[in-house]
């Protein structure tokens, strides 16, 4: 930890920001430590989804909401934010990182999505069939309002995910 937020905040272009939350203060130390070495960025401990939902005046929005899916109703929390998020910003790009268990779980996150959010991609890397949903069975990003080139990248990239890390069984979809 922390992954996605350090990869986000090296990549900032000039003149962007990014700010972080966290709910657990030993972890927003470590993200604020983390953080440190890069500029305009900031941990703040507090709840992602509200803060995201609340957020207005933002130039080139993209809130990325990678929770650890630890708590029974984060889809519907991701979900839930990212329909406010466009409702304040119809220009706002959602991203929102998932893990595929059960495809029915996923299928309801997605569901609560549909015909609201917009233009919406979701890439999948399965890296084995679903078949267990005790087991982290690969991963999927969907993106609310995704900006040209985000279907090619995102085929590339679970493409090479499920060639190089996958089982027999595994696939990446982009739809």
């Amino acid at each position: 930890y922390p992954g996605s937020p350090l990869l986000i905040a090296q990549a900032l272009g000039a003149g962007a920001r990014y700010l972080g939350f966290e709910l657990n203060p030993s972890v927003r130390e470590l993200l604020s430590e983390a953080l440190a070495r890069c500029a305009n960025t900031e941990a703040r401990e507090g709840d992602g989804y509200a803060a995201a939902a609340r957020a207005r005046g933002l130039d080139a929005a993209l809130v990325l909401i990678d929770p650890p899916f630890e708590r029974p109703d984060d889809y519907v929390r991701a979900a839930e934010t990212a329909l406010a998020v466009r409702t304040r910003d119809p220009s706002a790009v959602v991203a929102i990182w998932t893990p595929l268990k059960d495809l029915e779980t996923f299928d309801g996150f997605v569901r609560r999505l549909e015909g609201r959010a917009g233009p919406t991609l979701v890439a999948e890397a399965r890296l084995r069939p679903l078949t267990n949903p005790m087991k982290m069975n690969g991963c999927a990003m969907v993106v609310v309002n995704p900006p040209a080139g985000t279907e090619a990248a995102a085929r590339d990239i679970c493409d090479w995910v499920v060639s190089t890390l996958g089982e027999p069984g595994g696939r990446a979809e982009v739809w």
